[in-house]
């Protein structure tokens, strides 16, 4: 080895240990892996550069620019109610499918967040046995297209940046429908018995504990909560009382309240007017500069550094420019003093946002961002229809050669703009930056991997111990490899460092690069047994009430269905030799 290989491998290793880690936002050692590549002289700043220039980059900021104005569409809504109709394994057939061609063409992550309301809160089936199929059935929707995932463009950057002919619209379909078809008859088949029923009153699905104070001076103070007509809120329920230091529950009608209590609320977060509209009752943010008009629905992610610590000792409201409002932990029941609560993994806060919120960086704030509540949908039906049909009709132009797909997105974003669809300080709020340095950091970490020759003694390695397996082991093997990657860190994160590698297997076998780098994008987009592989997953984590658990037993089969269909698949699809 190289003194460079040498110095290349010890950063990787350091890098995927640090991923596994969750420690760190993975754009930061992205970032910092490959600023150091450059300062070292592995790669020269003009090659560094020009990848912030790769077409695939500019596609998946521009993708994800025009989802901000689909995400206001209630079309996907609207048609929840009819997808769950009718008996489970029906309900689960219709769900697998729409979901799936959904994903194929809009953003996965974007149909789970519009989905997750509308599924959880119907009455014909539990919420908890719908949305993690859901969950499934865009993650592997959106490896229909090129564009239904991040990945497979994050992926696709990288061919373009090695010479590799990029990939069309549709290439990914022969191995994506048999996945699709296949991974969904196991859960019209298994999730019946697999998935639990979670009973209750509908607001448990959505069930948020809401912290208000009685201010000093405030009407309510002396006066019982029936008088202040407390008891019979129509979407919340007085859950209990923090009163100096001690809870007060269940709460008595007659109770008087007194300055300084603490009042927490369970029920639905979009009713907080209810308790608005009481005078002296002060609600998260209110009376410091806070709007409850701008809320932001935020989960705490695994690698999040606010884990573990309270709102107090964050400084939250002072450091964010926000203030939490309600939070919800699955099932669990919060007493209240919620600036004393120890946050946890999975946690979703509702946060009332200050006019700095966009300001300061979110992804050293420690939370995924999951809705923007204080963002109506349409109000004008045509206004949804129009923009989907818009992007319909660019997608179709794209796959059929008539319009290159970003030069499309582009002239469709700029539409948005003319018709007052969104505004540059809506898009401006929602650029992927976490996701534009991975890709580019990753371009420039998987151009040094392959011209000092790291990618290829890391393939060796591994053609070391699957070589008497013949070509279908060392593609088993990269596929394995990603999927690991893929289950202990993100889908992105694992695409990017397996790229390389499998670029070297297929250069040392002397086979298609191409049934390679689908290895990577199938493989990447195979987390099913963990809340924190990827993010839709942690997505339905708190509205479902799921555990571990949970996912090791919903997960498992489709997990091994999906790994053997993609091996018999993508060699099939995609030719070796």
């Amino acid at each position: 080895m190289t003194p460079q290989q040498i110095v290349v491998g010890t950063a990787l290793a350091v890098l995927v240990v640090l991923l596994v880690r969750g420690r760190h936002a993975p754009s930061v050692l992205f970032a910092a892996t490959a600023i150091g590549f450059v300062l070292l002289d592995y790669i020269s700043v003009a090659n560094a550069l020009q990848q912030f220039t790769n077409p695939g980059l500019v596609t998946v900021a521009l993708l994800m620019l025009v989802s901000v104005v689909l995400d206001k569409s209630r079309l996907l809504e609207r048609a929840a109610g009819a997808l769950v109709r009718g008996s489970y394994r029906f309900a689960l057939l219709k769900l697998v499918g729409a979901v799936g061609v959904y994903s194929a063409v809009l953003n996965n992550t974007a149909v789970v967040a519009s989905l997750i309301g509308p599924l959880r809160s119907n009455r014909e089936h539990s919420g908890a046995r719908l949305l993690l199929p859901m969950c499934y059935a865009a993650t592997i929707g959106g490896t229909l297209t090129l564009i239904g995932t991040s990945t497979t463009l994050l992926v696709n950057s990288f061919m373009i940046a090695q010479g590799m002919p990029p990939l069309r619209m549709f290439d990914l379909l022969p191995v994506g429908l048999p996945l699709l078809m296949l991974c969904g008859l196991v859960m019209i088949g298994l999730y019946p018995r697999l998935l639990p029923v979670r009973s209750g009153p509908p607001t448990a699905r959505r069930e948020y504990f809401i912290e208000a104070h009685v201010t000093a001076g405030s009407a309510l103070a002396g006066r019982s909560v029936a008088d202040n007509g407390l008891r019979h809120l129509v979407h919340l329920f007085l859950a209990g009382i923090q009163r100096g230091g001690k809870l007060i529950a269940p709460v008595e009608p007659q109770l008087l309240l007194a300055e300084g209590d603490v009042l927490v609320f369970s029920g639905d977060v979009t009713r907080l007017d209810l308790l608005a509209r009481f005078d002296g009752l002060s609600l998260g943010g209110q009376g410091n500069g806070l709007s409850l008009q701008r809320l932001v629905e935020v989960i705490v992610p695994a690698n999040s550094a606010l884990a573990r610590h309270t709102l107090r000792e964050v400084d939250f409201r002072s450091r964010f420019d926000a203030a939490v409002v309600a939070v919800q932990r699955g099932d669990q029941r919060l007493a209240g003093g919620f600036g004393n609560l120890p946050l946890e993994v999975g946690d979703t806060l509702v946060l009332a946002a200050g006019p700095d919120f966009d300001k300061r960086n979110r992804q050293e704030a420690g939370f995924l961002v999951v809705s923007h509540p204080e963002v109506a949908k349409f109000v004008d039906p045509w206004r949804g229809s129009a923009a989907l049909l818009g992007f319909l009709a660019v997608v179709a132009l794209a796959a059929t050669g008539s319009v290159d797909l970003l030069k499309g997105l582009l002239l469709l974003l700029t539409v948005f703009l003319l018709l007052g669809f969104t505004r540059l300080d809506e898009l401006r709020r929602h650029l992927p930056l976490h996701l534009v340095t991975i890709i580019c950091s990753a371009l420039i970490i998987s151009q040094v991997m392959l011209s000092s020759g790291t990618a290829a003694l890391l393939a060796g390695a591994i053609l070391a111990v699957f070589a008497p397996l013949g070509p279908i082991g060392a593609l088993a093997s990269m596929l394995l490899l990603t999927w690991l990657l893929t289950e202990t860190m993100t889908n992105n994160a694992a695409a990017a460092l397996a790229f390389p590698v499998a670029i070297g297997v297929a250069q040392s076998l002397a086979l298609a690069p191409l049934p390679f780098v689908m290895a990577v994008i199938y493989g990447a987009s195979a987390s099913f047994l963990t809340p924190y592989g990827y993010q839709t997953n942690l997505m339905v984590m708190t509205p479902g009430r799921y555990a571990m658990r949970d996912y090791l037993r919903a997960g498992t089969p489709v997990a091994v269905v999906y790994l053997a269909t993609a091996l018999v698949a993508i060699p099939w699809a995609f030719p070796l030799r």
